[in-house]
């Protein structure tokens, strides 16, 4: 029965990563004293596009803005706040890039015209103008989900500030082990008690893709490679992959013994096998990442074994 829970589980988390937003937002143009202006449009543009590309948010027209402007230049929350009632928009953001030394200090403001709050008021680093790419994509993340800077690291998003050994900036491969159980549905000697499951992995990751290879003793031994789909590059991260390999299912030989033993009936135990697998993987902007996983097995041998394998470890 928990082998059924945990499968009908995985959708349901999936619809909980999912962020949806549907409110105007009046982006006002960013503020900023020492930074080339060309920079500041490109860091502005970058955020735009990452707050629409992970929303349904609708960002005011940039010549409303301008209109609502009059060629006034804002370099305070609250002459963006009254930017945002002319446009009639839900909520406004607003923007400081200012250099301190060789980095560049990032403050930002959003606010809610509706309620008349503060949602965000946040400062951040970048190492330089090669760091905002990364910076503009968190804040996006921020202005999205309405959390904190500091909460919304992800694969490919940790900024050059975040000095920890432990973060992961960007793609990698991995090494690790999982461990569970194979708890037998069809064949396997017609057994139902669960055994005891080992596996070795070496993948690449991706922000939503993940191929790799795993050799494990499961029942026998198997070998396949698989690919699996990440719905999100935070540290939780539900997914759904399949694999393709081969597996050496361990089967009792079958022997009548009258006078001297005769192989009444020689199967082979070995096949191609195709994997369908869904999960978790935890942690993932670390250097390590816990994986659970939860896999069904169709191994194509003259026993036609079937079975559900669970396992969880580090990567």
């Amino acid at each position: 029965m928990i082998k059924y829970s945990l499968i009908l589980l995985i959708p349901a988390m999936i619809c909980l990563s999912q962020i949806k937003n549907d409110y105007s937002l009046a982006v006002i143009p960013f503020y900023s004293k020492g930074v080339d202006e060309l920079s500041i449009q490109t860091a502005e543009s970058i955020l735009k596009l990452e707050i629409e590309k992970q929303s349904s948010i609708k960002i005011v027209r940039e010549r409303e803005i301008n209109s609502a402007l009059q060629s006034k230049i804002c370099d305070e929350i609250e002459c963006a706040i009254e930017v945002g009632k002319i446009v009639k928009a839900d909520k406004v953001f607003f923007c400081k890039i200012n250099p301190l030394g060789n980095n560049l200090i990032i403050q930002y403001y959003l606010y809610d015209i509706v309620s008349n709050k503060s949602i965000l008021i946040e400062q951040t680093k970048a190492l330089g103008l090669e760091d905002l790419e990364a910076v503009m994509k968190r804040i996006a993340k921020s202005v999205v989900t309405e959390m904190p800077f500091s909460t919304g690291a992800e694969v490919g998003t940790v900024v050059g500030t975040e000095t920890s050994p432990f973060l992961k900036k960007s793609s990698s491969y991995n090494f690790g082990l999982t461990f569970g159980y194979l708890f037998p549905l069809q064949g396997y000697d017609d057994e139902t008690e669960k055994s005891f499951t080992l596996n070795a992995h070496f993948d690449y990751e991706l922000p939503n893709y993940t191929i790799g290879l795993m050799m494990g003793a499961r029942n026998g031994f198997a070998i396949n490679l698989y690919g699996h789909y990440l719905f999100s590059a935070s540290d939780f991260s539900p997914f759904v992959g399949t694999a393709f390999g081969f597996h050496w299912v361990s089967h009792s030989t079958d022997y009548d013994y009258v006078l001297e033993p005769v192989i009444r009936d020689k199967k082979q135990s070995h096949g191609f096998e195709l994997v369908l697998s869904s999960g978790l993987r935890l942690f993932r902007t670390q250097r390590f990442t816990v994986l659970i996983n939860l896999e069904y097995l169709f191994t194509f041998n003259d026993f036609n074994d079937r079975a559900f394998v669970f396992t969880i470890g580090l990567l």
